[in-house]
């Protein structure tokens, strides 16, 4: 591995960092929605400190320490260096690693994290769509069902819906902290457009929100079908009908990530066009904890 220069990001960075994400455009969603803040660190939601490593002044590895505490990161190479720059400039706790999962693995081991005690630590595959291939479910394509944008006066019944999600997805307690973030997840898609929920007979019966969006792709997330309502093919057609309407907003692809064990979340997207494009990882510590980073 070739020596590298690793420092802190600062404006002018920019173009260079999304050159390497550009390179790892699947597996960069969370990152390029990020940059488009800059790079900044002021406690809002898609803040956090950066770092990067440079190869004869190129960009070949990059992290982001989150508001959060969680790390992300492009790091083919050097990801021990940048996470750790990232969570020295940042001064906050670890809370998780999201991202490739070879490098997820490495980074947590390179903040000296490997025996912390872990609420979740789920090996995902990375799944993407040319939205040109996208194959709708029956029932929406002929309009017995209806996918449309979230409305306001549903904050109630999506952020129940978000929280029972969390619960079941990323093993997280019930609690009033809990139906507080989420609920502001919910806020935060409503005034980003990014939510979208299925109707069948007038009722809504599923939802999802995009976790990234850009003019070329988006991310599927917090896909949502309340238990008594599963095995209907709603999830799956939410999740086409967000689709087809970023794909009349020009966006050609998307991707999102399920867990290994996740079959029929596997099959339903693979009905849609989905193919399996890597690993990911979500892996978040029972508590957060400071990383070694000397």
């Amino acid at each position: 591995m070739s020596a590298a220069h690793v420092r802190t990001l600062k404006p002018g960075d920019e173009a260079q960092v999304e050159a390497l994400l550009a390179a790892h455009a699947d597996s960069s969603l969370f990152l390029r929605r990020n940059l488009l803040e800059g790079f900044v660190d002021r406690a809002r939601r898609y803040h956090g400190t950066w770092a990067a490593a440079f190869e004869a002044g190129r960009v070949v590895a990059v992290a982001q320490h989150s508001r959060f505490g969680t790390m992300l990161f492009q790091a083919p190479a050097h990801v021990a260096d940048v996470t750790r720059a990232a969570a020295r400039a940042s001064e906050r706790p670890v809370s998780g690693f999201v991202g490739p999962w070879s490098q997820a693995l490495s980074a947590r081991a390179a903040l000296g994290l490997d025996g912390a005690p872990m609420r979740m630590q789920s090996h995902e595959g990375l799944y993407a769509l040319s939205l040109d291939a996208l194959v709708v479910p029956a029932p929406l394509a002929r309009g017995a069902w209806r996918c449309r944008r979230a409305g306001a006066d549903e904050l109630d019944l999506l952020a129940g819906w978000r929280a029972g999600y969390r619960v079941e997805t990323n093993a997280e307690v019930e609690s009033s902290a809990l139906r507080l973030s989420s609920r502001e997840d919910v806020e935060a898609g409503l005034a980003e457009g990014a939510a979208w929920v299925l109707e069948a007979d007038g009722t809504p019966v599923a939802y999802q929100q995009f976790n990234a969006m850009l003019p070329d792709v988006v991310q599927v997330g917090g896909v949502w079908t309340p238990p008594p309502l599963r095995g209907r093919g709603y999830a799956r057609a939410v999740v086409a009908g967000a689709l087809l309407a970023a794909r009349v907003d020009g966006v050609r692809r998307g991707v999102l990530f399920t867990g290994e064990n996740n079959v029929p979340a596997q099959r339903a997207y693979a009905a849609l066009g989905f193919r399996r494009v890597g690993d990911w990882a979500l892996i978040f510590l029972e508590t957060p904890a400071r990383a070694i980073v000397a």
